[in-house]
């Protein structure tokens, strides 16, 4: 069994059925993709037999689905019995780990037993290449020597041979010889032995002046060296024919005058040297004199030179005599190892093997403790004899301590690698405890949220409902007759009910942050409106604490944005009620401009840390540092992609600066955390939940923004924020859709024309002034000072119909603001010019004691906004209209022409909320008829009726708001198709309407985003949430009745 299925086998299950559950849903995705769209083809598809076609290979696949699902399941309900139980697995995996240790201790004696046998053969190896080096270095220089031999018997033959006389004794062989020794150094000693037939011994021997000496004496009687003497050998017996020694090296020289035919070894090596015209060696034997073996190399010569055919007689008959070379073999090996360095290392031995059966050993010991050998060829020239060379280590072989260490090494990290796993299981089986704990507590968490969101909608639902009677009452006991006192009662009441409305919002909001179900709107607005709703809302603490407030936006943002403005509002309002709470003297300023215009006036705008650039002329927390963090922005510049990609796409940057308290540095990192503030006293002396921020930040990150603040302690905080919208005024089809809700240019005709002085020594703030008083369509100039303005409109180039002055600068000097306003006089080129004071707070104002009998300025109350700012130039001029709505609110003449005389059903199941729906349309001229259920919905609603809207409640006993809108629109659906027919006549049909679809506006105090996508579900056209106001009244009966 391989590692992978030993391993694996326990892991393989889990990660088995993993896999085919992953399979599963993917298979299941596709399929149902598929028959999603193959139910869709069949749908609109024109041809019925295709359409029975997919509807039967749709049921065909739904049945196989169907069957591969249970299957699953059974596999999975399997696999949970078998081998998901706990006990089971444990047992699984203690018979693994059982097979694992043993699988590597096996692995570790295999190990072990290989890496020796390979030390085993790297050691034989090295025998071999040593033994081999040996041999050949020894068969080499041996066959050096042969040849150096070899030529010396060319010599003798044509020196002794073929001179006559002879030109060598054995004096010159002596010394010749003795010189050229160093060309044979294997050889002993070299001798020339002539061959001598019978018939010439006599002769002979008188000749050489000894006799012929027998060599059978020497074989069986060895003498020493010192022992030796020729005198004392016998002579030659008779023979046919004799070889005695004539010529012999001096290291040799005791064999002259011995017999080589008379020796057994030499006898036969004379024989087969001439027959084979070859050098020949003999079988190992003792050397004269020395009594060590060697061997004797011995050449034919010739008389004459013969063919390389020639027969052996031919051979035998032209030979002169022989030529021998004597090997001491044990000094040839001898100095063959004393060339190498490694000689100590092995022991050698050199064999002759022409006797396989009884090898003669001519060089070595046989004593050894190593029982590796090698044995390698010998070939020394004579194809009759064979040697080989035998080599051993001298020493034992050592421990092979790699392969031990290695397989001891290899089952430790096995034995470490079993811990792990053993200890991995149990830690799997931990966390598996722990996640089925944890998935039950998610369950239960999941429950409770679930709980906590219904709760939430109930408790909402619950609190709105009482609070939207309360608050529609309030607003109906304000249009009665009421004095002073009971005025700001109610006023007071119905603050406190908005307070409260406003904090469940609050808390609702972050309950749709938390579950994910808040979600933006696209509808085309006025962002220049809804700035100044938002100015409105605080501009009464704003005079109360003397704190200017100020909106400033540039005139490259267009006039008309798509986006969800309600949630823009909402980012807006949160930021400033905060400067609002904080900021007790200075200013709060909002400035709205385009990304790329901010960066592009960077570099120019250096000096905004100034307190002389200043709205209010105190400090403030440098607005660039705001958005340092900004993934947006690099030290470059802009990368915002927004800026080349789309032209519709408009990237609006906005601050919201004031001259508060300063967030300390500790609560940084805090800010926009949750139910997180300041310190514990904020809450109980400013109020707040903490989650306006974090609310916030949601939103603007869902708008494709940023938001970042740079806040001093002491001097006061800058929120900025980005948010990408589109640009609405290139669409026409959106601003068709849902038109704008406040003034416009067209508006304010009657100021057309017109030219303005504002009088500031401060550039932003009278930055702010021109930009309002340019909504109105007035030519604005600028001084900083009273007495510049005297010029200006003495210098007669503009006729100016109005002056603006600051209340600081008109408080200033009472003499200089006298003396203005007698030149303002002065200069009356027909229509006087209209003196006007900005002032922060009424009670601030200082009305000047010279001027207050001769002259009295307008006041207009900061902060400046376009409806405020016109109504009191209209009032102040005589021009336009003199009445000042309630800024924000539609005029009551708009709703009564829209509802005026229009007959609306209210459905609610609470008598109050009835009374305040009822009461509110009946305000604008609205016929309203009331049912308090579903079911006596539908049976009013029932075609032909007289209706022309109905306002339905969402959450209604018995039959809810959704169910009888459903029922209403199935009427209406089945009523029309009758009409198309035929079926139903135009007078029974009620007049010319072909088509009934009544407009249906939900009515709920259920504000989770759900609830509005439901009423979409169900066929309703709008949503009103409690209590509603007349505006938001307006904005969607406005649709339906233009």
């Amino acid at each position: 069994m391989s590692l992978l299925h030993v391993f694996g086998f326990g892991f393989g299950l889990k990660v088995g059925h993993l896999v085919w559950m992953l399979c599963c849903w993917v298979v299941s995705t596709i399929s149902m993709n598929c028959l999603i769209n193959g139910g869709a083809t069949t749908k609109d598809s024109k041809s019925s037999t295709s359409s029975s076609l997919l509807g039967d290979s749709s049921k065909m696949w739904l049945k196989y689905w169907e069957k591969i699902s249970g299957k699953s399941f059974k596999i999975h309900h399997l696999y949970y019995q078998s081998i998901g139980s706990k006990k089971v697995r444990e047992t699984w995996w203690r018979k693994l780990l059982v097979t694992w240790l043993i699988f590597w201790a096996l692995v570790s004696l295999w190990i072990l037993c290989y890496m020796s046998s390979q030390v085993t053969e790297k050691r034989k190896e090295t025998l071999a290449n040593m033994c081999d080096e040996r041999s050949r270095m020894l068969q080499d220089q041996f066959n050096v020597s042969m040849n150096h031999v070899q030529a010396m018997s060319i010599l003798i033959s044509t020196f002794h041979h073929g001179k006559k006389p002879s030109a060598i004794d054995q004096r010159t062989f002596a010394r010749y010889t003795e010189r050229t020794a160093f060309e044979r150094p294997l050889t002993s000693g070299v001798a020339y032995a002539v061959r001598v037939l019978h018939s010439e011994r006599e002769q002979f021997e008188k000749q050489q002046g000894w006799t012929i000496k027998t060599m059978d004496t020497l074989e069986h009687n060895p003498v020493h060296k010192d022992d030796y003497t020729p005198e004392a050998l016998e002579p030659s017996p008779v023979q046919e024919e004799y070889a005695p020694v004539i010529f012999a090296q001096d290291t040799i020289s005791h064999v002259v005058s011995l017999d080589m035919l008379s020796g057994k070894e030499d006898r036969e090596n004379v024989l087969r040297a001439r027959a084979s015209g070859k050098g020949v060696l003999t079988a190992p034997f003792k050397l004269l004199k020395s009594n060590r073996l060697g061997v004797i190399l011995t050449f034919a010569i010739y008389m004459r030179d013969l063919a390389s055919n020639a027969t052996p007689n031919e051979r035998i008959e032209a030979t002169d005599g022989y030529l021998g070379g004597v090997f001491d073999i044990e000094s040839l090996v001898e100095k063959l190892l004393q060339q190498l360095a490694s000689k100590q290392t092995i022991l050698v031995n050199v064999y002759d093997t022409t006797n396989a059966s009884q090898p003669i050993s001519m060089y070595g010991s046989s004593e050894f403790e190593d029982d590796m050998e090698h044995v390698s060829s010998l070939n020394f020239g004579d194809p009759f004899r064979k040697h080989e060379m035998r080599c051993r280590f001298k020493q034992k072989p050592p421990w092979p301590w790699l392969a031990i260490t290695t397989s001891i090494g290899v089952l430790v990290i096995a034995l470490l690698v079993g811990h792990i796993f053993q200890a991995t299981v149990n830690r799997i089986a931990k966390v598996e405890e722990d996640y089925h704990e944890m998935m039950e507590l998610k369950k239960k968490a999941e429950a409770a949220d679930v709980a906590k969101s219904q709760f939430l909608a109930t408790v909402s639902h619950e609190i709105r409902t009482p609070m939207n009677g309360v608050l529609g009452m309030l607003h109906m006991l304000m249009d009665t007759d009421l004095d002073v006192t009971q005025q700001d009662y109610v006023r007071t009441a119905e603050g406190s009910g908005k307070a409260l409305v406003s904090l469940i919002n609050e808390v609702l909001d972050q309950a749709k942050v938390e579950s994910g179900k808040l979600e933006l709107e696209e509808v085309s607005f006025d962002l220049r409106a809804i700035l100044d709703d938002v100015l409105s809302l605080f501009s009464g603490k704003s005079q109360e604490k003397g704190v200017e407030l100020a909106v400033y936006i540039s005139d490259q943002v267009p006039e008309i944005l798509i986006g969800d403005p309600g949630r823009f509002r909402q980012i807006i309002t949160n930021l400033m009620g905060n400067s609002i709470k904080f900021t007790e003297k200075g200013h709060i300023s909002v400035t709205v401009n385009l990304v790329e215009e901010v960066v592009d006036s960077i570099e120019v705008d250096t000096q905004s840390l100034s307190s002389k650039n200043t709205l209010s002329g105190y400090p403030v927390a440098d607005r660039r540092r705001s958005w340092k963090g900004f993934k947006s922005f690099t030290q470059d510049g802009l990368t915002c992609p927004f800026k080349s990609s789309s032209s519709d796409l408009i990237n609006l940057m906005v601050s919201v600066e004031d001259t508060g308290e300063g967030i300390p540095l500790e609560a940084h990192p805090r800010i926009f955390t949750p139910f997180m503030q300041v310190g514990p006293s904020i809450s109980r002396t400013h109020g707040g939940t903490g989650i306006g921020l974090s609310i916030s930040k949601y939103l603007v990150n869902r708008m494709n923004g940023e938001i970042g603040f740079h806040s001093i302690p002491k001097i006061g905080s800058t929120f900025t924020f980005t948010a990408v919208f589109t640009n609405g005024s290139s669409n026409s089809d959106e601003l068709n859709r849902k038109p704008a809700n406040n003034h416009t240019n067209s508006m304010f005709s009657e100021f057309q024309g017109m030219a303005a002085l504002v009088v500031d020594p401060r550039p932003i703030r009278a930055k702010v002034s021109r930009y309002h008083i340019q909504r109105l369509g007035i030519h604005v100039e600028v001084v900083s000072d009273l007495s510049q303005g005297i010029s200006r409109i003495g210098s007669g180039k503009m006729v100016i119909d109005m002056v603006l002055v600051e209340q600081e600068v008109w408080e200033r000097d009472s003499q200089i603001s006298t003396h203005f306003v007698y030149n303002l006089r002065k200069f009356d080129h027909g229509i006087p010019s209209k003196l006007f004071v900005l002032a922060n707070s009424i009670s601030s104002l200082r009305t000047n004691a010279v001027t207050s009998g001769v002259y009295n300025p307008n006041i207009i109350m900061k902060p400046l906004r376009a409806s405020m700012l016109a109504a009191s130039l209209q009032r102040a001029m005589g021009v336009g209209n003199k009445g000042n709505p309630r800024n924000g609110e539609p005029p009551s003449v708009c709703l009564q022409n829209l509802l005026l005389g229009r007959k609306i059903l209210v459905v609610d199941d609470n008598k109050v909320n009835l009374r305040v729906a009822a009461g509110a349309l009946k305000k604008y001229g609205a016929d309203v008829v009331c049912a308090d259920s579903g079911h006596e919905a539908i049976v009013k609603l029932h075609i032909p009726h007289q209706f022309d809207a109905c306002f339905m409640d969402i959450q209604m006993p018995g039959m809810d708001g959704f169910e009888a809108t459903g029922r209403i629109r199935d009427m209406e659906h089945n009523y029309n198709i009758r009409i198309r027919r035929g079926e139903i006549s135009l007078d029974e049909a009620h007049g010319s309407i072909l088509n009934w679809h009544l407009p249906i506006l939900a009515m709920t105090a259920d504000v989770i985003q759900a609830t509005h996508e439901e009423c979409l579900k169900y066929g309703m056209d709008g949503y009103v949430s409690k209590p509603f106001e007349a505006e938001q009244l307006y904005q969607e009966v406005s649709r339906f009745f233009n």
